[in-house]
């Protein structure tokens, strides 16, 4: 069994704290009601997340609802390909080889030390305009049957808009797996140099070692800061409605916009947001956890 933690109790700093807390956000609604004397209008949100389909006479998600799939399908592509990515590069930036090194230390640098916004329109207009005619996605996507055509909008997004999707992904993709990578390289980098040795004393080649003695540890030291990572990802995933994307903060300009009650719908999708991002945050502490207790 597992030793129990120790027990939370509600102490007289907690009860400062929270009524800190309740204060400050009773003044803020207080001076943002008198101050800005705003007309508050909540019937906007449910406007915008549910309709009525004339063709099917049934409810079918509006664009809050379309937003919020977009966002969760091009963070969990992102979050796999960065992944794949900064694995193959924190390895690469660890081999005695000096041209991996090197050319995971150039990709490293140059997207780290480039703003996200700056690296999104630059791959976009000047590098994915060029790649996307040349592999014809555009064309494929536009030849493919109905359920074909049903089963991209589930997993990515329409025929038309795929090209679009998939440049946010390989954006985002690229952006956090240079960051990915230095956490692989700070995970494998704190393994000591005996956990080498003791796999090539049993006769592992160095990928063997590497493979069955060095990654499996590295992998629950790097669990936290990756999660973290992650989390930041979904939440940049938001400056890609720069380049067109139609995920939530595209459409949450577009409400505000055409209804001019900015506040509701940015602070309902700033909700939503953390709605994503504290379920994502469970999900890799239950997973560390899980390690915790297998190791």
């Amino acid at each position: 069994m597992t030793p129990l933690g120790p027990k939370r109790r509600f102490r007289p700093l907690d009860a400062i704290i929270l009524a800190t807390v309740g204060a400050i956000v009773v003044f803020v609604v207080y001076k943002v009601d008198s101050v800005l004397a705003y007309r508050w209008d909540w019937s906007v949100i449910p406007r915008f997340l549910l309709r009525h389909d004339e063709d099917t006479g049934s409810l079918a998600p509006n664009l809050f609802v379309l937003g919020t799939l977009t966002t969760i399908r091009l963070a969990f592509w992102s979050l796999i390909l960065s992944a794949l990515i900064g694995g193959i590069m924190g390895i690469m930036r660890t081999s005695r080889r000096l041209f991996p090194r090197m050319l995971s230390r150039a990709y490293v640098e140059l997207i780290r030390n480039t703003p996200p916004l700056v690296f999104i329109f630059v791959f976009y207009f000047f590098i994915s305009s060029q790649i996307m005619p040349l592999l014809g996605l555009e064309d494929l996507a536009g030849n493919v049957s109905p359920a074909t055509a049903v089963l991209m909008e589930w997993l990515a997004a329409p025929p038309k808009l795929f090209s679009n999707f998939l440049a946010g992904v390989i954006c985002l993709s690229m952006f956090s797996g240079a960051y990915v990578t230095e956490i692989v390289r700070a995970g494998i980098e704190s393994i000591p140099r005996t956990q080498y040795e003791a796999g090539g004393s049993i006769g592992l080649s160095p990928l063997q070692t590497m493979h069955h003695v060095v990654l499996p540890q590295a992998l629950q030291r790097v669990v936290p800061p990756l999660a973290g990572q992650f989390i930041i990802l979904i939440k940049d995933s938001s400056l890609v409605s720069l380049i067109s994307i139609q995920e939530l903060t595209f459409y949450a300009l577009e409400i505000a916009v055409s209804t001019t009650q900015v506040f509701e719908v940015w602070i309902f999708v700033g909700l939503l947001y953390f709605a994503i991002c504290y379920s994502c945050a469970i999900a890799f502490d239950w997973l560390e956890r899980r390690a915790a207790t297998h190791r």
